[in-house]
């Protein structure tokens, strides 16, 4: 298996708009990042993601750009992101952009061209259709964050495309002029000194030309699937190598909704020349209604086990994984896979080393490192996601109750990781000294990263302890990956095994005490590490688990 940095990197996402605050208007930005890039070191980490922090009116948070080559009023100037660059070579850690190619936003001047007449030279920019006979829109396809995808202009009498928000207007990319423009841009910010992009939403940049309205028989209730994969995809992703990414030692991440294990070789293929990792949708859509995306439903962890065994497949074949549980656009990984409640510091512990044990590039998003949570708002006037009033409307009309609604929210929101970080258990959290953009947590007070530093059990000192072991054991990165239980109801038994080692990683999942015996485990069995202290013997071959516990075992060979 070929070794590259960006396979054996440790990747940290931040949302710059709730990570820290340095002027006092509520709203996290680049210097606030400066002041706490020591912290951000810390951890043990070699690479940085930012969401978006191109110029955007924030419809959808930064998602809809409208200058790809400045920096956010908000966030600062050009000026403070040259410093991070300065700032972060110091420390020898590299950074990944989040770039937006499907979708600019309609304050883009690439849009306001496109809008002004039919043979304006940006007209194709955009996916532009005329209405049907009766005047509806050209296809019954659904937004993300609209009922339609298509919104109509008065002053040409043509309906444009948006998969997301009105204000998100999809990029035509059968122009070959719009996809020279995103690739200009890719080189602008790799002249610049970053290591590469995470790529949103690539999957949509081709369409069906023949839009085709959404059936019973070619509609699952899944868009990702329905808008993902068009005819000439792999050829664009190609020609985006050939044109930046094999110009460059850089690192990409394509999001992947949509994307099924046995699509995903053709994205990152050794032999392809595509991209280097996606990131798949199909264990965070595991606890989704695919038709009410904010309903909530129950899953086992069988389910989830063999999610991982099929996508681990993909490095067998010559591609690469990513390991991640949670993002900008999901639930807080405590509260969604573990226990927040009477486990909370074991269950995130078991998390992160889930996580830092998987054969895939890991990804750990800003404030898990401290078990933040999900929010328990009970009001609709705290949330700011554009997807949420969309999904309220929606649900109304589908003859919903606003109380069921809130409740799910509690479980799917994107706010509940939006909230921002929290630092101390001072005014805001040590966030800001104005008035924060979005509510924090309360559970602040106790939940911070200071209170963290100073406990020697917390779940920062695991973090930071769980990295330094993957990065000392090349197994963890590269070996064979094993599911010796797949059956099992509460465990999550796995092996990660190469020519040099093997370790057993125990997992389990659950509230009971377990016991587990192993044929594996004898008297030379070492604990590397476990979340309920050092006290763990498996000398005789029997593990007695406590409720969320886990533990990292190096297995002897002599």
């Amino acid at each position: 298996m070929k070794r590259h940095w960006w396979k054996e990197t440790i990747v940290y996402q931040i949302y710059p708009r709730s990570f820290q605050d340095s002027n006092g208007d509520g709203i996290g930005d680049l210097r606030g990042i400066i002041s706490r890039i020591d912290y951000i070191a810390s951890l043990g980490i070699e690479t940085l993601w930012l969401c978006p922090i191109f110029k955007s009116p924030n419809d959808d948070n930064g998602y809809d750009v409208s200058d790809y080559r400045d920096i956010m009023e908000d966030f600062g100037s050009m000026e403070d992101f040259d410093e991070l660059l300065i700032e972060l070579k110091k420390r020898n850690l590299k950074i990944i952009l989040d770039l937006v190619p499907n979708h600019s936003s309609d304050e883009h001047f690439w849009f306001k061209e496109s809008k002004k007449s039919k043979d304006n030279p940006y007209r194709d920019y955009y996916y532009w259709k005329k209405p049907k006979s009766n005047g509806d829109p050209p296809t019954n396809w659904i937004s993300y964050f609209a009922p339609s995808t298509w919104e109509f202009d008065d002053n040409t009498g043509e309906y444009y495309l948006h998969l997301f928000s009105k204000k998100q207007p999809d990029l035509n990319w059968e122009n070959p002029k719009v996809r020279q423009e995103i690739y200009d841009i890719m080189h602008f910010w790799m002249g610049k000194g970053i290591h590469g992009f995470r790529l949103d939403v690539l999957p949509f940049i081709s369409k069906d030309l023949s839009f085709p309205d959404k059936t019973e028989d070619n509609f699952d209730g899944n868009f990702g699937r329905f808008y993902a994969n068009g005819p000439r995809l792999h050829e664009f992703i190609q020609e985006m190598n050939n044109e930046v990414i094999s110009k460059y030692d850089m690192m990409t991440v394509g999001e992947g909704p949509g994307i099924t294990p046995e699509q995903a070789l053709d994205y990152v293929g050794e032999n392809r020349k595509e991209l280097h990792t996606i990131y798949h949708f199909d264990h965070m859509d595991i606890d989704r209604d695919p038709y009410d995306y904010y309903g909530y439903k129950k899953y086992s962890l069988i389910e989830f086990k063999q999610i991982v065994t099929d996508w681990d497949r993909l490095v067998d074949m010559g591609g690469w994984n990513t390991a991640f549980l949670g993002n900008h656009d999901f639930p807080r990984i405590v509260s969604r896979f573990g226990n927040d409640k009477t486990y909370r510091k074991q269950a995130a512990k078991l998390l992160c080393m889930f996580l830092m044990t998987q054969r895939g590039t890991p990804y750990i998003y800003f404030g898990d490192e401290i078990g933040m949570t999900n929010v328990p708002w009970e009001e609709l006037g705290k949330y700011r996601d554009l997807w949420v009033f969309d999904g309220f409307e929606k649900h109304l009309k589908k003859g919903g109750k606003k109380e069921d609604f809130l409740k799910n929210l509690k479980h799917t929101s994107r706010d509940n990781a939006r909230t921002p970080m929290q630092w101390n258990n001072k005014k805001n959290g040590g966030f800001s000294e104005g008035v924060p953009w979005i509510d924090l947590n309360p559970n602040y007070e106790n939940v911070n990263v200071e209170n963290a530093e100073n406990a020697k059990d917390s779940i920062l000192h695991f973090y930071r302890k769980m990295i330094s072991v993957r990065k000392g054991n090349k197994t963890l990165i590269y070996g064979n990956y094993l599911d010796l239980e797949p059956l099992d109801e509460n465990l999550f038994i796995y092996s990660r095994k190469d020519d040099s080692h093997t370790f057993l990683i125990c997992l389990n999942f659950s509230d009971h005490c377990i016991t587990y015996q192993s044929d594996m485990l004898n008297q030379r069995s070492d604990v590397i590490l476990c979340n309920y202290g050092m006290r763990n013997s498996v000398s005789t071959g029997k593990i007695e688990f406590e409720p969320w516990h886990c533990l990292l075992i190096k297995i002897s060979r002599s």
